[in-house]
């Protein structure tokens, strides 16, 4: 072998990165301890950009095609080398290509609960879990801060590497946003899509990486809270508590609840239990209803104004306001009214 084998044979002529691992990120080529000649070739497929490293200064950065190295072309590197006439002579660098496809399907999860502030409920521990997508958008602080001098950064070890990060700002950006917990417990998907572009401008500064999705899977919360939740679903389901009531007394007017006087009296005391329960469990007071009136004991068919109010959880006022309207028939007698049995049926069924 003549010298100018042996020199030719020390020098570094083509760069290129033949993927077919599909998980890993980033990849440093192997140089051999040689140098890269001028003129030298890279070649960069699609899906890859390649990054150069002068004495761990990030240098010049080349986007898919096939690059010759020379002057014009290196810039950075020709200023961090401080080469006053171009690029003459061969020289060593380190060359990382990294993968800026996207990645999928990486799981995350909170190893400990995390503490979360509700307007209801107050601090609250919540676990979560779930998976992400993600590229990479921005190469020099990507190897900067997550891959460093690995010389092969593969998706296992980025996943372990940014687990807790990942954590950390999905923390960061469920408080910043302020969504309530039973929206967290029940809107799953709709809030992962939502959290992205919180997620995202945090992400992208601190790592290089952007986010193409975001979806949490599952959140738990402690027993107590979910028994909150339940309970909350609950009253959404029943809508408002003052019509729920009158509705339960009307079905007892309408059917007699057996005919008589027992029956009316049941029907009231059932609708008065439901709205008690239903204030204690859905947080919307404590107040005990008033106690059922003798008079509506004594003869259910004639009602005065204050036991039509109580049957349906208004004031007296409003029943007042209603008898003057014409809306509900009443009979005076003397300086009071008297509101019948059926009047009232016909009252509520409207």
């Amino acid at each position: 072998m003549g010298l100018m084998d042996f020199i030719k044979g020390e020098l570094l002529e083509i760069m290129e990165w033949q993927d077919d691992s599909r998980d890993t990120i980033a990849w440093r080529f192997p140089d051999d301890d040689k140098a890269i000649k001028n003129g030298a070739q890279l070649i960069v497929r699609e899906s890859q950009i390649a990054q150069f490293l002068y004495l761990g200064q990030f240098g010049d950065t080349f986007g898919p095609g096939k690059h010759s190295l020379a002057t014009d072309n290196i810039p950075v590197l020709t200023t961090l080398a401080g080469w006053k006439y171009g690029f003459q002579s061969p020289f060593k660098a380190d060359v990382y290509f990294v993968n800026t496809r996207l990645f999928t399907g990486n799981k995350w999860g909170t190893a400990n609960p995390i503490m979360l502030r509700d307007a209801d409920l107050g601090v609250v521990r919540a676990r979560a879990y779930g998976t992400y997508d993600f590229k990479v958008v921005n190469v020099p602080l990507f190897l900067k801060e997550v891959a460093g001098s690995d010389h092969d950064f593969r998706v296992e070890e980025f996943s372990d590497v940014m687990r807790s990060r990942i954590v950390s700002i999905f923390s960061d950006s469920l408080a910043t946003a302020r969504v309530p917990v039973f929206d967290i417990a029940t809107r799953c998907t709709e809030l992962g899509d939502a959290l992205v572009p919180m997620i995202n401008p945090v992400i992208s500064a601190r790592y290089g990486i952007e986010l193409a999705s975001f979806v949490i899977e599952n959140v738990s919360v402690p027993p107590e809270v979910e028994q909150a939740i339940d309970k909350r679903s609950a009253m959404s389901a029943i809508g408002n508590l003052n019509d729920y009531v009158k509705y339960q007394i009307g079905q007892g007017l309408a059917t007699g609840a057996g005919g008589g006087m027992a029956g009316m009296a049941g029907e009231l005391a059932v609708g008065f239990a439901v709205a008690k329960e239903l204030m204690q469990q859905g947080g919307l007071g404590t107040a005990t209803p008033p106690p059922l009136p003798a008079t509506a004991v004594a003869n259910p068919d004639i009602l005065d104004p204050a036991t039509v109010a109580r049957m349906l959880g208004v004031s007296e006022s409003d029943v007042m306001v209603e008898i003057e309207s014409g809306k509900l028939a009443a009979k005076k007698i003397g300086a009071s009214y008297r509101v019948t049995r059926a009047a009232l049926d016909a009252f509520l069924s409207h």
